[in-house]
């Protein structure tokens, strides 16, 4: 669904991170939503500049709630809220998804990041080698810095993998051929979530073992629990660095309205597409001890 926003592992206080959106403005026009900077990416909103930025020049601090990232599309309200997943965090989460056996080479997976925001992940994961890695991000003015995130990345020369972002509604992107693994960071709520599961389910016989999730931030776990089709090989908190987690703590309490929250991990998932088992057939099974943390199948 492009739903442009990751949400980070953060604990809204005064509010669910969902239902920060509720309270959506209709002042940002859908014309001039490239251009207008966004609430929550100046000094004066509370901006402190991650370590990650500081250290490569790139630009993807900062915390915009869900109720200003208003694009003009029919999935707005669903946005959660835009915040980067901490480095350490993404570097784990794929750890683990490698210790769950993917059924291909690293380099035959396209990473496909839904709701890329400024490009975080994106950039973290072009620094392995796959086949190619795409972001899709509903948010015109996100899309914008992501793409002159991933232009600095290339002339650095620490992208192993091509790199494109789509500005576009995660629902409507048709996923690339080949083995694919998706990230999630909260991007977007349950009706998004269980209408771009629905799609999969229908368009992906014949791929089963070929698309994995990665899902941090899991607040919409029930939604993958009520889909069959998807195996749930990890699932369990992984924690930031200490360098991730002093800089998360000190950007999050800068906030004026003191709205969200950090804690020292995050709840994350790794599923895996095996198919729904005909009638009479038993379903498949994923018991592999290397993934760790709480397995459950459907």
């Amino acid at each position: 669904m492009r739903s442009r926003s990751l949400n980070c592992n953060l604990i809204s206080t005064p509010a669910n991170v969902q239902t920060v959106n509720d309270a959506t403005p209709h002042t940002i026009g859908k014309t001039n939503s490239s251009r207008r900077r966004l609430p929550g990416l100046a000094v004066r909103d509370g901006l402190v500049r991650h370590p990650f930025d500081l250290e490569f020049g790139v630009r993807t601090s900062g915390l915009v709630a869900g109720r200003y990232l208003v694009s003009g599309q029919r999935n707005d309200r669903h946005a959660t809220a835009y915040y980067a997943v901490a480095p350490s965090v993404f570097r784990s989460i794929l750890v683990r998804w490698r210790r769950c056996r993917p059924q291909a080479p690293l380099d035959a997976f396209t990473f496909v990041d839904l709701g890329a925001g400024m490009g975080r992940a994106m950039l973290l994961a072009a620094e392995f080698p796959f086949r190619a890695v795409i972001g899709v991000e509903l948010h015109p003015f996100l899309a914008r810095i992501a793409r002159k995130n991933l232009a600095l990345w290339r002339a650095a020369k620490r992208a192993r993998a091509p790199m494109r972002l789509v500005c576009g509604d995660a629902t409507e992107f048709p996923l690339p051929v080949g083995p694919c693994v998706v990230f999630l960071f909260n991007p977007f709520g349950a009706p998004v979530l269980r209408r771009l599961l629905r799609s999969w389910s229908q368009t992906l016989t014949g791929w089963e073992g070929k698309m994995d999730i990665l899902y941090v931030n899991n607040e919409q776990e029930r939604v993958f629990e009520a889909q069959p089709g998807f195996t749930r090989l990890f699932q369990g908190p992984i924690r930031r660095s200490h360098a991730d987690a002093v800089a998360d703590r000190r950007i999050l309490t800068s906030q004026p309205e003191g709205e969200y929250a950090a804690t020292p991990w995050e709840d994350c998932s790794v599923y895996r597409w095996v198919g729904t088992a005909k009638a009479g057939e038993p379903r498949p099974r994923q018991t592999d001890p290397n993934c760790g943390g709480t397995r459950k199948r459907r």
